[in-house]
């Protein structure tokens, strides 16, 4: 049987959460291979104590498939979950961008001048992971969506004894302006714990991290996919070399308190997506990028 966990279900326009309620999920996660492969998990016995589930990366075409014995359900969230195809060689990856992508980059990449440091052993670890945390305190990853660097070092050092971690900080006149680590699970590479500092986002740090980071893994040759995990993002729509359509799905048990909440998260997010439609029309840009990263 798996275990529940405390789940935020939030109320949120872009990044910004306005509410929150919590429910105890069981989390049902689906891998790359997993997403790929087109698969329908078989969703394990719910614990007295749960309300429901939190299904991610459900292959969208796999839905109605999927058995939810009763239960309401309501969508939180539709997304193509991309990836990079690390099988081919880095030039051969980096010609399939479009054009307009690559001259970016390079661009970018001149203009920041910046350093890359790369991570890998348990010594390397200790050296890394504070000064991502101090730069991950400050980004919108972890002061919008609580999704910074964990403090946990002797995490990273475990991963980096094994040989499950990847991380690289881009330097900036020696001062760390974008951090990104990576755990890896078999043959894949994921996309977990990334931002930069917000005073030189303009620089666009992330996309010249992300780039070199690339260059590092196809070099290395041992891994077969790097996972942009789920939700989606400009980089990643620019960057990947496919991508799977996906959905997010939340079960919970038919009681009038999950009716409920299941009515108010549907009509705020449905009130949401109009108020984005129409910002877009009206071409309210700023306000549009407000909406997206609060």
């Amino acid at each position: 049987m798996s275990a529940a966990q405390w789940v935020p279900l939030r109320f949120m326009v872009g990044a910004r959460t306005m509410a929150s309620v919590r429910r105890r999920l069981v989390r049902v996660p689906l891998t790359l291979a997993e997403a790929r492969q087109g698969a329908c998990p078989v969703l394990p016995t719910l614990p007295r104590e749960a309300q429901g589930y939190l299904v991610t990366s459900l292959p969208e075409a796999q839905c109605a498939d999927l058995r939810s014995g009763g239960m309401l359900v309501l969508m939180r969230q539709r997304y193509t979950r991309f990836h990079v195809d690390l099988s081919l060689d880095f030039d051969a990856w980096f010609a399939g961008l479009s054009a307009s992508t690559r001259q970016g980059l390079r661009r970018k990449a001149r203009r920041i001048g910046a350093v890359v440091r790369r991570f890998r052993t348990p010594g390397d670890m200790a050296v890394f992971h504070p000064l991502a945390r101090a730069l991950s305190a400050r980004t919108y990853q972890e002061r919008l969506l609580g999704a910074g660097l964990p403090d946990d070092l002797a995490w990273l050092q475990r991963l980096a004894a094994a040989d499950a971690v990847r991380a690289w900080l881009l330097m900036l006149d020696e001062q760390p302006v974008a951090y990104l680590c990576c755990p890896v699970e078999g043959d894949t590479v994921l996309y977990a714990h990334v931002g930069h500092d917000p005073e030189v986002a303009a620089c666009s740090p992330g996309a010249v991290l992300q780039l070199e980071a690339l260059r590092d893994l196809f070099a290395e040759r041992r891994f077969a996919w790097f996972d942009f995990t789920e939700g989606e993002g400009q980089h990643k729509r620019q960057m990947a070399s496919g991508g799977i359509a996906c959905v997010d799905l939340m079960l919970l048990r038919p009681t009038f308190a999950n009716h409920a909440l299941i009515a108010a998260l549907a009509g705020f997010d449905g009130a949401v997506a109009l108020g984005k439609g129409v910002v877009t029309t009206l071409g309210a840009e700023r306000l549009a990028r407000w909406l997206r990263r609060g």
